[in-house]
């Protein structure tokens, strides 16, 4: 019906120059904000509740807060279009090949035995970021042409070491990569090679591990240490309750892994099942782990 009930609601709207209901003007928004915040209330008490970091940083404002680092993220990444990622894990404190060359020249020059002994190791390790930003490579290669319904988003945790490889080798494809960044009390610095836009920062380590796993098609753990351990347990956790669908789970650098958990003991003592390891994938070289991936969800 021609001028019925919508129109006249638009035309008596209080809303300016509007004519879609759920438009949102947030520069207008915005700037009532801004007042709020300048003007200065008489009392902490007549503050608006949302223009008062007191009051949303007290203890009982907290599932709020969790509730704000979950949603974020997720208005942002279903506006981007992202839906599916291969998530990235392992240690923050692995050098790059170059610095690591770079700090063992500059040990040799020193002539400190205990700054040699870590320089060889830092240079040892380094193998582990260049297998990293490998692998990204290959997934970033598979996505390329592929419509973003279809394509595969590297996803780390954003920091330094295997993280920065990971984001580096999908952004020298020209790919957009994500960083699921955490506050801490030693700074931890977003690396270059993430998308800006994809960049997001937590200070709750739960909501971060939730946003890793709602979008994960697969996971990789390179070596790595507490933090590494932690997100890999959750996981093998989740899908293991069949809390969370089947992902492939990948320990890359076996030597490593073996070296470092006996999950035999675990079998042996009746903690879990022989099926339960079938959970686990060990890989030695990054096509090898890109080749699980494929397999397991019959990727051409």
């Amino acid at each position: 019906m021609e001028g019925g009930i919508q129109n006249t609601m638009l035309d008596n709207s209080p809303m300016e120059n509007t004519k879609n209901l759920s438009s949102f003007n947030l520069a207008s928004e915005w700037r009532e904000f801004q007042h709020v915040l300048q003007s200065g209330p008489s009392s902490d008490s007549a503050r608006l509740a949302f223009a008062d970091p007191e009051f949303l940083l007290r203890r009982e404002t907290r599932g709020i807060r969790f509730e704000l680092e979950m949603l974020k993220p997720e208005l942002e990444l279903r506006r981007q279009g992202i839906e599916h990622t291969v998530v990235v894990f392992g240690s923050a404190r692995f050098l790059s090949p170059e610095a690591a060359a770079e700090k063992l020249r500059t040990a040799q020059q020193s002539n400190d035995g205990e700054a040699l002994e870590r320089a060889g190791r830092d240079q040892r390790n380094a193998v582990w970021y260049e297998q990293s930003r490998q692998f990204a490579r290959l997934v970033a290669h598979y996505s390329e042409g592929k419509p973003q319904a279809d394509q595969l988003y590297i996803c780390t945790g954003g920091g330094p070491g295997v993280m920065e490889a990971a984001n580096r080798g999908a952004f020298e494809l020209g790919a957009p990569t994500l960083g699921l960044n955490i506050t801490l009390p030693h700074e931890q610095r977003v690396n270059p090679y993430v998308t800006p836009s994809l960049h997001f920062q937590f200070h709750y380590f739960a909501a971060r591990k939730m946003h890793f796993m709602m979008r994960a098609k697969a996971l990789v753990a390179f070596p790595g240490g507490y933090g590494t351990l932690d997100e890999l347990f959750e996981i093998i956790t989740l899908v293991q309750t069949k809390k969370e669908k089947p992902v492939p789970i990948i320990l890359y650098g076996s030597a490593y892994w073996k070296r470092l958990i006996n999950f035999e003991v675990m079998i042996e003592e009746g903690a879990i099942e022989r099926k339960d390891l079938g959970l686990l994938n060990y890989c030695d070289t990054p096509q090898a782990a890109w080749d699980v991936i494929r397999s397991f969800y019959g990727l051409e």
